[in-house]
């Protein structure tokens, strides 16, 4: 072969390898343009469907719903919020709460005038794409999680929702709820959605501030569901966490407020040691943790609350259904949930050493569930159990109750068979025992003497928060005791 031959032959290999390349080169080119188009066009629909989401019912205007439908309402959201206690729809639309939080009358009042939330009884023809679930989950008797109301809700989102509609679940719920009882039912409808979990974590009495504050955990069945409750909460807070599952959200709740019930639980042992040697709790703890970082103990006193008193029952049963024992999280509500009684018994031993007898005036102030910040919320107080110990162990006694933030209505629901008294003064008159149960202020004298001075001669204290424990033993004169401080002279 003579060698123009062979440079022909070359040239020929070269001109198909270099067509070849070239070939290669422009269908990447094309891929990446055409998955370059596709990408613009999926951005473009979702951000025309997150565009649209102006309107939003919310399902449950309890502390959550209501606080988070104010929220969302000065954000520039259409708000919509479903309630089925009619006096409670009522006094929303006059622009009133129907609990006491800070600076939510305020807020709540400013975007029903303007239109931007209204409260209904009905959610037919209702047209909105987004529906958030925020109704309670209570326990019962034995400990167990109530989730009717979940299914009672989501069964109203299914009937109403349309296409392609986002559903958030923001209530505490036992893990796989999400998964196994929602999406069932919405799944039964046959129509397109997508489902995120949001839990709600902010602290009541400053709710308001924490929803523009607060990181925002999402965790949804879809990429366009985390993306479309991303661009809701996100007109919120600045800060979204999304976490790889409804499941992972779910779980975050609970671990929050059972890490807090687990610390509260250990302070709370604390006292228990240091009261058979007649030491005061507070000053182990405030001495233990100055200046030495690896310790900060919580200070002891009653662990209640919406959440507290039963979030840690809730991952309890969760975990109990894969067969999982959580030992330590039982063992600390047990801690919890025993005190009101130890307590009283205590408190029962004291009043036979000062020679009481069967019929004493006993007064005990702050009924909610805690005083700081402020709040006039009675769930999960442990003041219910502080009464059935009181009942069991002073049968014939008088007990007055008074709260500066209760209202007198709630108190004569919840405590019929006890004294209302209108004012702290009237309340501690004469009393032969005032116990302190929550934190507020405004039950907390500059000087302990005004107790002293308005109770019984023969008198004393008890005080759950530990409030006056710093005073001299000759300033208690013998006559107050807390959590973890025996009192004695």
């Amino acid at each position: 072969m003579s060698d123009k031959e062979n440079e022909n032959i070359m040239n020929k290999e070269n001109e198909n390898i270099m067509n070849k390349e070239n070939e290669n080169i422009m269908n990447k080119e094309n891929e990446n343009i055409m998955n370059k188009e596709n990408e613009n066009i999926m951005n473009k629909e979702n951000e025309n469907i997150i565009n649209k989401e102006n309107d939003i019912v919310v399902i449950g205007l309890g502390y959550v719903g209501l606080t988070l439908s104010v929220a969302l309402a000065e954000s520039g959201f259409k708000v919509l919020g479903l309630e089925k206690r009619k006096d409670v729809v009522d006094l929303t639309n006059t622009g009133k709460a129907h609990f006491d939080e800070n600076g939510l009358d305020l807020a709540l009042n400013k975007v029903v005038k303007n239109k931007f939330f209204t409260a209904t009884n009905e959610i037919n023809d209702i047209k909105c794409s987004v529906y958030i679930i925020t109704v309670g989950t209570p326990i019962d008797q034995k400990g167990n999680i109530r989730l009717d109301y979940i299914e009672n809700a989501t069964k109203e989102v299914a009937k109403s929702m349309k296409d392609d509609s986002l559903v958030i679940l923001r209530s505490t719920v036992k893990i796989g709820t999400s998964a196994n009882i929602v999406t069932k039912i919405l799944k039964d409808t046959g129509k397109v959605f997508h489902l995120a979990m949001c839990p709600e974590r902010t602290l009541e009495g400053k709710a308001l501030q924490e929803l523009t504050s607060l990181p925002q955990i999402i965790g949804s069945n879809s990429e366009q569901g985390f993306l479309r409750a991303e661009n809701i909460f996100g007109r919120l807070t600045k800060t979204i966490v999304k976490v790889s599952s409804l499941e992972s959200a779910e779980i975050v709740k609970l671990i929050d407020n059972t890490y807090r019930d687990v610390q509260f639980a250990f302070a709370n042992e604390v006292a228990r040691i240091c009261e058979p040697f007649n030491v005061s709790a507070l000053e182990v703890i405030s001495s233990g943790k100055l200046g030495y970082e690896r310790t900060n103990v919580a200070l002891p006193g009653l662990v209640g609350g919406p959440c507290l008193e039963k979030d840690p029952h809730i991952l309890s049963q969760s975990l109990a259904e894969k067969g999982v024992e959580i030992e330590i999280t039982r063992a600390c509500r047990v801690v919890n949930e025993r005190q009101p009684y130890e307590t009283v018994s205590n408190i029962k031993a004291e009043s036979i050493k000062r020679g009481f007898g069967e019929k004493i005036k006993i007064t005990v102030m702050g009924l909610a569930f805690k005083g700081v910040p402020s709040t006039d919320d009675l769930r999960g107080s442990m003041v219910f159990k502080i009464f059935d110990a009181l009942n069991k162990d002073f049968k014939n006694s008088e007990i007055f109750i008074y709260d500066p933030i209760v209202s007198i209505e709630s108190m004569k629901e919840s405590f019929p068979e006890y004294i209302i008294s209108k004012n702290m003064n009237n309340a501690i008159k004469n009393a032969h025992i005032v116990i302190l149960a929550n934190n507020h202020p405004n039950l907390t004298p500059s000087n302990i003497e005004k107790y002293y001075n308005n109770m019984n001669e023969c008198g004393f204290i008890y005080d759950y928060w530990n409030r006056y424990t710093r005073l001299s033993k000759q300033q208690l004169n013998g006559n107050y005791f807390s959590v973890g401080y025996k009192g004695e002279l």
